[in-house]
């Protein structure tokens, strides 16, 4: 009876922990299938800018991907750049050169190839003793190497700041460029910052236009083209010193008035050099900005599904405790990627980036590379071409470098 009895037991022992296993297997699986993926590698890769570079930026048409950057001389400063075709770089091309170059850690030049094949590029251009007698400088070049008259798109001729301009090139072979203009410094005591734009064609500018007329003095615009028009975005300026972000678009032939991206009530009696990020694809639009509202340091997302008139999706990125200097590109498949610098603990700080789905829900967040606060490490940068997200920085040092590295998308991206 005993004896029974225990093997009786013995088999639903047995029984017990089979069927324990197999539920902590289940288990297991399910748990599995609930972890986050990995983070994204992230791969450094060679750059063709040499030593004593900096002030990088990408720009990428077809499957051309383009890096410009600033080349310092001894005086002044060269602008170059070099092309990315079929995974292979380009020699360094030089675009202009002079002691009369502004080589400013936030207000970089760029290069962006037009629809007829030419290239067009913008720096700033010393017009004065001055410290803030500059303007903005144009040129075009039919085949890369050959580089036409310097252009200047404003016509006040006054000796004031003009910069942190944005171009976007058109269907025709020409471009919009939009800038921040210093002219009505030039005869008051107390000016204003003025956005404005004007279109590049084959015969020169057009007469500019005034977009906003109070905007902050010193951050970076951003501009895009949608599917019907264009969009721009710049941190604006209240009669009472909120700076938050603006958006004005260009559709059917007409600039809207300035309309609020965010409200969130960033009060600072001074300019933070904290400009707005814009990435679009037809009617997608990806918007990536820093606030300090209430005192707290944040980076935030927000997306549109009809061009940039509303933004119904908004989340915040960072770590904790960032420091800004934004950029974002929309994803193939839905969502965009967003990155900015974030301090740490420790009193350093690194390149992140982090991506957002089409709901504003988040992935982990994953380094780009170390880096520092200091304003020589500038503002990184980031360009898609297919199915690879390209980054640029510049490393400071004796001399500093222009750096780059890259991310092939995970295929649910």
């Amino acid at each position: 009876m005993h004896v029974h009895a225990s093997r009786r037991l013995q088999a639903a022992s047995q029984r017990l922990r089979k069927h324990v296993k197999v539920a902590t297997v289940a288990l297991a699986l399910a748990l599995g299938c609930q972890r986050s993926p990995a983070p994204p590698q992230v791969r450094l890769s060679e750059s063709p800018a040499p030593a004593a570079s900096g002030e990088p930026n990408l720009s990428s048409a077809g499957n051309r991907l383009y890096l410009s950057w600033l080349l310092q001389l001894d005086p002044g400063h060269t602008m170059q750049y070099a092309m990315l075709h079929d995974g292979h770089w380009s020699e360094a091309r030089t675009v202009a050169s002079g002691d009369s170059f502004i080589a400013n850690w936030a207000d970089f030049p760029s290069l962006a190839e037009l629809s007829d094949g030419s290239l067009v590029a913008q720096w700033l251009w010393r017009s004065g003793p001055d410290t803030y007698a500059y303007d903005v400088a144009l040129a075009r070049s039919a085949d890369g190497m050959q580089w036409g008259r310097r252009m200047v798109p404003h016509r006040d001729a006054t000796a004031t700041e003009h910069g942190f301009a944005s171009l976007v090139p058109d269907a025709q072979g020409g471009a919009t460029l939009v800038w921040l203009d210093g002219r009505d410094y030039a005869d008051k005591e107390q000016g204003e910052m003025i956005l404005m734009s004007a279109t590049l064609n084959p015969d020169g500018c057009s007469p500019e236009r005034a977009l906003d007329a109070r905007v902050c003095d010193c951050c970076q615009t951003a501009a895009v083209r949608t599917a019907n028009g264009l969009l721009v975005a710049y941190r604006d300026r209240s009669p009472e010193e909120v700076r938050d972000i603006s958006l004005v678009r260009f559709a059917d032939g007409i600039w809207s008035e300035p309309y609020p991206l965010a409200q969130d009530g960033w009060e600072i009696a001074g300019c933070p050099v904290n400009g707005p990020a814009l990435a679009a694809a037809g009617t997608r639009v990806a918007a990536a900005w820093f606030t300090m509202a209430g005192e707290r340091a944040a980076v935030h997302v927000a997306l549109s599904q009809d061009e940039g008139a509303t933004f119904p999706v908004r989340a915040r990125v960072d770590d904790g405790d960032p420091i800004g200097r934004v950029d974002v590109i929309l994803l193939p498949r839905s969502g965009a990627l967003v990155l900015w610098v974030e301090a740490d603990a420790n009193g350093e700080a690194s390149i992140r980036a982090r991506r957002v789905r089409t709901d504003g829900s988040l992935d982990a967040s994953f380094a780009v590379s170390g880096t520092t606060s200091e304003r020589a490490s500038g503002f990184p940068r980031m360009k898609r071409l297919d199915s690879t997200v390209y980054f640029a920085w510049t490393e400071p040092g004796a001399p500093s470098r222009v750096r780059m590295a890259t991310l092939d998308l995970p295929a649910r991206w």
